[in-house]
């Protein structure tokens, strides 16, 4: 069975989203404060994590930064914030997925299988070898030339996504529907960023690219900068 982390302070909305996942087979652990539920992930390492952003003791995306520090767990995000530009800093935050206030409980368990789906992909992807560049899906690690590189987790998302597609240009739109569980239109410069950021830690610039080569007007391709 699975066990399922419910972050809500809201007593009504907690009841029924502990009813509808126990109804589905889940195992739930319930908190209504943020710093509760830190505890709480960190002593009995849930499957996943279902949090609500409006916290009484902190703001959930603090929380989430917070997991993100100690722990790899799954988390979908289940608010009523529903701007586009918090949706977008919550999933480069760490979240997983992101649904809207009001929501079914079988719309959450789906969600829910789906982001444990992507979770067992990732850990049984073997480790990819491009050039100098080795990428870890089990230990979520990079090392290039030997030496480990300090990367983000949506850094390595988008990094194993492009590994995973050597050699072959990946279109943005792709990229914010797999890395960033979005549909396009108006957050691809999020995109941009993180390859910014991802060249940097690669140690190339898109003016002189090694590893990350751009085609314009159609997205971006992981190379072998040694291959001919």
């Amino acid at each position: 069975m699975t066990t399922v982390a419910v972050v809500e302070d809201d007593p009504r909305i907690r009841a029924a989203v502990c009813r509808g996942l126990t109804d589905r087979g889940h195992v739930v652990l319930a908190a209504s404060t943020g710093l509760g539920a830190l505890s709480e992930i960190v002593d009995h390492r849930p499957d996943v994590v279902v949090l609500d952003l409006g916290l009484p003791d902190i703001d959930g995306l603090e929380l989430l930064r917070m997991l993100r520090a100690v722990s790899a767990v799954p988390v979908i995000v289940a608010t009523a914030r529903d701007d586009e530009r918090e949706i977008i800093r919550t999933l480069d935050a760490g979240a997983d997925d992101y649904v809207v206030k009001p929501y079914s409980a079988d719309q959450l368990d789906a969600r829910i299988r789906a982001v444990l789906r992507r979770v067992k992909d990732d850990e049984g992807g073997a480790p990819i070898q491009i050039g100098a560049l080795a990428i870890h899906p089990l230990s979520r690690t990079v090392l290039l030339e030997g030496a480990p590189l300090e990367l983000s987790r949506k850094e390595f998302d988008l990094l194993w996504h492009l590994a995973n597609r050597r050699g072959e240009v990946v279109s943005k739109r792709e990229l914010l529907a797999a890395v960033w569980r979005q549909p396009y239109g108006g957050a691809e410069k999020t995109i941009d960023v993180h390859l910014s950021w991802l060249r940097r830690k690669l140690g190339e610039t898109a003016n002189s690219p090694r590893y990350l080569r751009s085609v314009r007007g159609v997205g971006v391709m992981l190379v072998d900068p040694d291959s001919p």
